[in-house]
This record gives C-alpha cells, structure tokens and sequence, in this order.
C-alpha cells in the first residue's frame, strides 16, 4: 500500500497509524500527528480503492451503503500490510494507534471489528457502523475516541451511538465527543482526541 513513514524519537514507542478521508492522500493527516504524539511513529497509507479518481479505502454502493464484501477483503489487506510494516520498520505491532477521518475512521473501525490486536486503541473523526449483525472480538484494554457532528450530513447521530454501543459490548473503552457541527474536522475535536491520546 502507497504510504509514508517516519521514524519517531522513540521508535520501540507508539505509531499514529493516519488514515485520510474519501478523496485524501497519506499526507492528509501528517499534521495531526505532531499534535498527538511529536515522538512517535507516523505510518501514513493511502486507501487501494480508487473512486471516480478519489481514494478511499474501500468500495461503497451508494453513499453511507457499503461494499461489506470489499470492505472485509481491504480490512484483512490493511491488517496484513500492517504487519509487514512492523517487521520492515522494526516498530512494536502491539502499540500502534490508528487515527481516522470519515473513510479512514470506517476502515479503523473495521479493523477493530474483525481483528483482537489490530490496534491499540483508534481516535474515529465522524465514522459510520461498519458492519452490523457480527461478533465483535474481545476488545478489553483497546481504547476508542469517537467524535461527532450533532448536524453531519452523512453520518447521523445515531450511528455514533450505535458504534458506542457495539464497541462497548465488546468490551472497549469508549469516549464519545459531540460537535455542533457537521462532517468536517474541526481543530476543538482534533485537540480533545489529543488530550485522550495522551492518557493512553
């Protein structure tokens, strides 16, 4: 997968795993990733899928419709390209902390639905539900950050209540943040995910 990586001040700490919108590219992100943790890893990715020339991370039917089908395959291709990074970047595969925004925040959430140890803990700006009707696995000791906007347009309230819910039953610890707004990424949200980031 196309991306950008960068060695942190310690390297055998955490890595901020940036995950861009529909549309975005690996360098999307990179500045929230000197507000979050100025030492960590960065491994920046650009979503495989292609639509109408915007990437993304996997394929939709409609908008706020996914492609369940591809969304499992891209999740699994995620997960294994995050192991390959590891060894090729010798970081530590337990402490990586994914941060996502709309698309990138979906298929963060995925990897969290279908994988124990994908992931650390995961800051989700504006997701959806990404599947429903599973099991999730055991996700005691992971932490989620969920922020929201009260007026989104492409993600109502209540799938970030749904999402809440589901990652709590599996055993997560999860802190939802309301914005007033709708979907975009507002500097107050990206500032509060910091201040959890830090109590990881």
């Amino acid at each position: 997968m196309e991306h950008i990586f960068i060695k942190g001040k310690q390297p055998d700490g955490k890595t901020l795993l940036l995950l861009h919108g529909t549309g975005g590219t690996e360098r999307d992100l990179l500045p929230l990733a000197e507000l979050f943790d100025a030492n960590a890893n960065v491994l920046s990715v650009r979503g495989n899928v292609l639509e109408n020339g915007m990437p993304r991370f996997f394929k939709r039917l409609a908008e706020g419709v996914f492609d369940e089908e591809d969304l499992v395959y891209r999740t699994k291709e995620l997960h294994d390209f995050l192991g390959e990074a590891a060894e090729k970047y010798q970081i530590d595969r337990n402490q990586v902390v994914a941060v996502g925004y709309s698309n990138g925040a979906n298929i963060a959430a995925s990897l969290l639905f279908h994988f124990q140890d994908a992931l650390l803990g995961a800051a989700l700006h504006h997701p959806m539900v990404p599947r429903r009707g599973i099991e999730l696995p055991d996700l005691t000791g992971k932490a989620v950050f969920i922020s929201a906007g009260k007026r989104d347009p492409l993600c109502a309230p209540s799938e970030s209540e749904d999402l809440k819910a589901l990652l709590e039953t599996a055993n997560a610890e999860v802190t939802l943040h309301w914005e007033e707004g709708g979907h975009q990424l507002t500097p107050k949200e990206v500032e509060t995910a910091a201040d959890w980031y830090a109590a990881l």
